[in-house]
């Protein structure tokens, strides 16, 4: 038995800026994201090599959280496509739609959601599947128990993959992103610090606050390592900052136990309403499986 948890937020933005072609709805409101995600989903339901049993989508809804009270700099609303925007609580009802479990976050962010929920069913499954390629669910991945997924590249990486894409553990993921920083959450790292310098000084010793503060006490090889500590040591207290914002929630109160996410196939009424709704015709008869 296999847990599939999928980044619906990430899924909604792929299909908006997708080459498919554009699709409104009857009243000519701009649905090419939503018909995109339920698309996506049904190809995943019925993908025999994937085996689908228990399956939840997290969505953000709004894309603002709690960390943007900590942190302005933080990613928020304010440039995404209003027709997108618009999208935001149509696609979850399209989802439920599908007879599958929708978390939709607003305190917390659906990264938060994934996050949560791969830990606490992880021991009660054979793997947990996170579908998503964003960077910090790399920080969730243990052993081959709970991977990431990223369909688009079709690649999984378990533990070993996690070290092989950033040179770092999964428990160093946060570390290194207070470092170099995340531009798609907003997070601007430290200067100087990059992908090689941040996974040579990490791998060593796995946190920010345990480098030492001195060059010469580094026992690793960077490339301006004087440069890197000295600014490691001048806004160490940032850094601890950036990470603590890139640092997933393991304790969301998601109210579904793992019984409450076994898929049982698409409830017909439901589904073929929404496809009305949508005015996506083509998609009525591709369910593999109805409920």
């Amino acid at each position: 038995m296999r847990l599939h948890l999928v980044d619906g937020t990430f899924e909604l933005f792929r299909a908006h800026y997708s080459k498919r072609p554009d699709r409104v709805d009857g009243a000519g409101r701009d649905v090419k994201a939503t018909v995109g995600v339920v698309a996506g989903l049904l190809a995943l339901l019925s993908d025999e090599e994937e085996a689908v049993t228990s399956v939840a989508v997290a969505f953000d809804n709004p894309i603002e959280s709690f960390r943007n009270d900590a942190f302005a700099g933080y990613k928020d609303g304010s440039e995404v496509d209003p027709a997108l925007l618009a999208q935001f609580d149509l696609v979850e009802e399209a989802v439920r739609a599908l007879g599958v479990v929708v978390w939709s976050m607003d305190r917390w962010e659906a990264d938060d959601a994934l996050a949560t929920a791969a830990l606490r069913f992880v021991d009660d499954v054979d793997q947990v599947r996170i579908l998503t390629p964003d960077k910090d669910l790399g920080q969730v991945v243990r052993g081959d128990r709970i991977v990431q997924v990223d369909r688009m590249r079709q690649h999984t990486y378990d533990e070993a993959g996690v070290h092989a894409r950033f040179g770092i553990r999964p428990v160093s993921v946060p570390d290194y992103l207070g470092l170099v920083g995340d531009t798609a959450d907003g997070i601007p790292g430290l200067a100087g610090f990059g992908a090689k310098s941040a996974a040579a000084v990490l791998d060593r010793y796995v946190h920010i606050e345990d480098v030492p503060a001195r060059a010469e006490d580094w026992d690793v090889a960077v490339r301006g390592a004087a440069r890197l500590a000295a600014t490691l040591d001048e806004q160490r207290e940032q850094a601890l900052f950036y990470r603590s914002l890139a640092t997933l929630v393991p304790d969301v109160p998601l109210a579904e136990d793992l019984d409450a996410l076994a898929w049982g196939g698409v409830p017909r009424g439901p589904f073929l309403a929404v496809c009305e709704r949508l005015d996506a015709t083509t998609l009525r008869d591709v369910p593999a499986r109805w409920a």
